[in-house]
Formats: structure tokens, sequence, C-alpha cells
């Protein structure tokens, strides 16, 4: 099931259980997990991409080992706020995701999360290489954290 906001994503999500936030790019996905509390996510690792089959195998494996309750795709908006052709890939690839798995599917707003991510790499001193091999997972993890911390104000104002 696919949900367009946070308040309907958070009003499915079953307690006690880790969601997972992912970052889609062509040739790599990114993984970040929280912590069964959602109150922090933590970059876990990148999917080398092949084709969609295998693709989904690998995430709902993932989210199978994990106990995953719900899954946040980044939302590649352009900077104005509109939609191109890597929402509209995005929004593909849940839909076909969505006839794979139970799990509520949601998006958030990535704009700048893989700026971000490699600013805090550079600050870390990570090399040029090792920051090639994990940003597209650092880009998930803030990405989730977004969410979590969306997920946290909804909680404190209900």
């Amino acid at each position: 099931m696919i949900l367009e906001t946070p308040e309907e994503f958070a009003a499915v999500l079953p307690a006690g259980r880790a969601i997972a936030g992912l970052d889609l790019g062509t040739v790599t996905l990114g993984v970040a997990v929280s912590d069964i509390f959602r109150s922090i996510a933590t970059p876990l690792e990148t999917i080398k991409r092949t084709k969609f089959t295998a693709d989904a195998a690998a995430l709902l494996a993932l989210a199978a080992r994990r106990d995953i309750a719900g899954l946040v795709l980044g939302l590649p908006r352009n900077m104005d706020g509109s939609e191109g052709p890597r929402c509209q890939s995005t929004r593909a690839f849940a839909r076909n995701l969505e006839r794979l798995t139970p799990l509520p599917i949601t998006y958030w707003d990535e704009r700048l999360s893989t700026v971000a991510a490699e600013r805090a790499l550079i600050e870390a001193d990570t090399s040029r290489k090792r920051r090639a091999e994990v940003i597209d997972h650092v880009a998930a993890g803030y990405i989730l954290q977004g969410m979590l911390d969306r997920l946290a104000h909804l909680r404190a104002h209900s």
C-alpha cells in the first residue's frame, strides 16, 4: 500500500518495529534502518541494482531479516518542488514493489539529502573512494531521519 503523507503512513505502522529508508538511484539502492523506537536512522548498506525483480528480492529479504514495518522512499523532487523523470521512476518502483509486499510504502522529499551526506562524509575526512562506496546508504539515512523526525513530531502533537 502506497501512502502519500507521513500522517497516513504513521496511522498504519505497528508499534515496536523498525522502518527502512531508501535512496533509489539508477545504479544503486541505498538502505538505512531505524531503531525499533523510530528515533535514529542508521545507514546500513548499498544494494547494487541489476533488474527490478532482483533489486526487489534483495530489498524484501533485507526487510524480512530486519523485521521492517514500512518503507520510506526518497522522492527526488526538483529544487522548485516539481516532479521530473526521476520522481516518475521512483513512483514506478514503488508501484511495482507494492505488488510484491504488504508493507506500507511512503515518500520523503529527498532534496539535498545527497549533498548533506557528502558534506558529512567530507567533514569526517572520508576518502573519495570510501565516499563513493557509502554515499547512497548515508543519503538513505538522511531521508529516513527526516521521516523519523516528522513521525516524532506527529506523536508529540497527537
